[in-house]
């Protein structure tokens, strides 16, 4: 059984970084690529970085960009968001999400697609 656990998430202030991870267990997680989303209240649930199953590749929503940073350690099966000039839109539940099928990798990974998916963390930022 996939699970994904995500923590680090909290209460920061505008101009904060935060630091967010997600441990999963039950796959084979060098050969997943893995994806952040993200969704606000009210909001429908948005991509934010995904990473390939080896991790030479990244891709970010063009409102991250510059300001998130999407690693990954395979020895430890886990996946970091770092997250540095925290903004007030930034405030979400951070979800962790799994590609299904392995080595495969897309640069614009929709929401609605078939993923493995963690519970979330909160992230709030605060003025």
């Amino acid at each position: 059984q996939v699970q994904l656990v995500e923590s680090g998430g909290g209460l920061v202030q505008v101009g904060d970084s935060l630091r967010v991870s997600c441990v999963a267990s039950g796959l084979s997680f060098s050969l997943y690529s893995m994806v952040w989303f993200r969704q606000a209240p009210g909001e429908e649930r948005d991509f934010v970085a995904t990473i390939s199953w080896g991790g030479r590749t990244t891709s970010y929503a063009d409102s991250v960009k510059g300001r998130f940073t999407i690693s990954r350690d395979n020895a430890k099966n886990t996946v970091y968001l770092q997250m540095n000039s925290l903004k007030l839109e930034d405030t979400a539940v951070y979800y962790c999400a799994a590609e299904k099928t392995s080595k495969y990798y897309s640069a614009s990974p929709a929401p609605t697609a078939d993923y493995y998916w963690g519970r979330g963390t909160q992230v709030t930022v605060s003025s």
